[in-house]
């Protein structure tokens, strides 16, 4: 299995030779050169499985040069009912990704148990792991620089706290992450853990974070490696828990189902069209956004226009508060039928601050091929889902799930089930649920109290300079 970028100006590397990294030197994403296919027999062979066994199932598909036995291992290590222990009453711990019934055909598929109560864990567990066993076994290190709109940064730092060989650097918008994110971050002692606050939006991050990455010279000597969405290891660990979703509310492979995802980096329902592209029988991909409703836009109109930070909207569902969309080129790879010249040109555009319009070629017209259709989420309408949902289900969920719930109602079918993927427990946004109940929301008693604890962070005006200055001062 090769990995080719979506600009098509880079070699095409194995697994482990991208795993590090995040952009491809060409600017571009790593894409495996084929999707695997999934066929009927094997969809019934993945039924029963655990978590673990689903994920070495599907993974190894993609992961050629690990021996076997090592990556099995790794999965093994990551995937256990200890590390997921943040399950809500009632639930299995040992399953996961429990899956919550709201009622016939709506149902949550839990994605917040691990250590920092984020979606992001199920991903970023598995990195750290993979990380330390080819850092360890190359004899190289590594230093991770990453940007967060609130849970990426929580859950690469506790994947990645103490294991040998790695540094983080992680950018964060100053001040525009509950206090609770904020406290799991910036609380971290660790002496390999770098938290730095930007003056800015999250895009402002990412832009540090893709300027850094785009200089090949800087990258290659301080050795900077990749967590965010844009590092294709994330994406790949999140197909998994589309198949288990699927399996949970199927009784067998005739029946489609459809998937609602609250969307800010297009990485979690990126990891969705893959797992439809490999023949997971996907009906709808329903892309739930916030008030930064670009990618609503695009999937009403055509027109992909990201917004600059000063268009970007503080909102009670920060992790979304995003207006340029990372992960969205690797789908209009796929969408343009992985021309790279074409994707090229398009981010062209993008990355010069401009739109593009995909109606004139036809393009857009393929999208329903994909599954894709979309809406958008306002404050209100998160404050009465989280309402409503604690009235009808006796459910408390957060501000993210309700955008996703939202947006899921509007494209319910009666013949088709619909997963709404959770992306945090709500004690992460605490304040927005005492709004929305009047109460606060239950917290793991391990967590008590994480908002008075001593914090270690510096703040940093949106400069490329200025982090590579840093990286350079604490290498």
């Amino acid at each position: 299995m090769k990995y080719i970028s979506t600009r098509g100006q880079s070699p095409a590397l194995s697994f482990s030779q991208i795993l590090l990294g995040g952009l491809a030197p060409d600017g571009g994403l790593y894409l495996p050169e084929t999707y695997p296919q999934f066929n009927d027999a094997d969809l019934t062979a993945l039924r029963g499985l655990s978590y673990a066994d689903l994920a070495f199932a599907i993974l190894s598909r993609f992961v050629d040069d690990i021996p076997a036995a090592d990556l099995k291992a790794i999965i093994d290590k990551t995937y256990r009912a200890d590390v997921y222990a943040f399950s809500r009453a009632g639930q299995d711990a040992a399953d996961i990704t429990p899956t919550l019934k709201l009622k016939d055909n709506l149902y949550l598929l839990s994605l917040s148990n691990g250590p920092t109560l984020a979606f992001k864990d199920m991903a970023m567990q598995l990195l750290g792991n993979l990380f330390e066993y080819v850092l360890t076994k190359e004899g190289k290190t590594t230093n991770i620089l990453g940007a967060t709109s609130g849970d990426t940064g929580s859950a690469a730092e506790y994947a990645m706290r103490g294991k040998k060989g790695i540094r983080v650097f992680m950018l964060s918008p100053h001040k525009k992450m509950s206090r609770f994110q904020t406290a799991q971050m910036f609380s971290l002692q660790d002496d390999n853990i770098y938290n730095i606050a930007v003056n800015g939006v999250f895009d402002d991050c990412q832009d540090m974070v893709k300027a850094v990455s785009n200089d090949a010279a800087f990258k290659s000597e301080y050795k900077i490696g990749a967590v965010n969405s844009i590092n294709w290891g994330r994406i790949v660990a999140q197909v998994v828990y589309y198949f288990k979703g699927y399996l949970a509310v199927t009784q067998n492979n005739s029946q489609k189902v459809s998937f609602s995802v609250p969307s800010g980096n297009f990485g979690n329902v990126c990891a969705g069209h893959i797992a439809r592209m490999m023949g997971l029988p996907i009906d709808k991909l329903v892309v739930a956004t916030n008030e930064n409703d670009v990618l609503d836009e695009f999937f009403k109109t055509g027109v992909y226009s990201p917004r600059g930070s000063a268009n970007t909207y503080h909102t009670s569902s920060p992790s979304m508060d995003i207006s340029k969309a990372s992960n969205f080129e690797r789908f209009v790879f796929d969408l343009v039928g992985r021309d790279s010249d074409k994707t090229r040109a398009l981010w062209a555009k993008v990355d010069g601050g401009n739109s593009f319009d995909l109606n004139a070629d036809g393009y857009f017209a393929k999208i329903a091929d994909y599954g894709f259709v979309s809406g958008s989420s306002n404050h209100a309408h998160r404050m009465q889902t989280i309402r409503d949902t604690k009235a009808k289900y006796e459910v408390v969920i957060d501000t993210h799930t309700a955008d996703g719930l939202k947006v899921a109602y509007e494209h319910l079918d009666a013949n088709v089930p619909m997963v709404v993927l959770e992306t945090a427990l709500p004690a992460k946004f605490e304040d927005s649920i005492v709004e929305a109940l009047g109460q606060a929301p239950e917290r793991p008693a391990a967590l008590n109290g994480i908002e008075s604890l001593p914090q270690k962070f510096t703040v940093m005006d949106a400069s490329a300079a200025d982090i590579k200055t840093f990286i350079v001062k604490n290498v």
